[in-house]
């Protein structure tokens, strides 16, 4: 299997194992919350950045752009983290805390992505990247992931 495909069914691996743990112990309206409209959310996000040119996706099949395994990712990192959160806290600060877990994954691992030629950012944008990865990739992930927490919350 070539490092795409198999970082590809890695990621899908992480989600549907998140996914299967939601189901099996989490309330159903929380698990549809947080995987159907973290999926959602995430898919929108991705379809905007690479619609203005910001980042390309190397590894495929892609909808308007967007590798849908992708969005296995995040809803898997996501849900990983907000549980965690909700281990220590509850409320608005685990959903908080649920953006700092998320993000602080993406920037130890987003850079991986760029070195392996996963994908490719490809903005013009002034300020800081770490280790190739611009600074309004970690603010995405920060809200990105607090919104889909948020949308979670109720039902937890």
């Amino acid at each position: 299997m070539t490092s795409g495909r198999m970082f590809a069914a890695t990621t899908v691996g992480v989600g549907v194992v998140a996914l299967a743990h939601a189901i099996l112990t989490w309330p159903l309206y929380a698990t549809i919350a947080l995987f159907g409209g973290g999926a959602l959310i995430a898919f929108v996000a991705e379809a905007i950045v690479i619609d203005l040119g910001w980042l390309e996706h190397h590894i495929g099949p892609k909808v308007v752009g967007v590798p849908p395994y992708l969005l296995f990712g995040w809803t898997g990192v996501i849900y990983i983290a907000f549980r965690a959160a909700l281990l220590v806290t509850d409320g608005w600060v685990a959903v908080a805390l649920t953006g700092v877990l998320a993000t602080t994954y993406d920037v130890l691992t987003d850079h991986h992505g760029v070195d392996d030629g996963h994908w490719t950012y490809v903005d013009s944008l002034p300020g800081p990247r770490y280790r190739g990865v611009p600074w309004w990739n970690y603010l995405g992930w920060l809200g990105i992931s607090s919104l889909t927490a948020a949308i979670a919350l109720p039902f937890v």
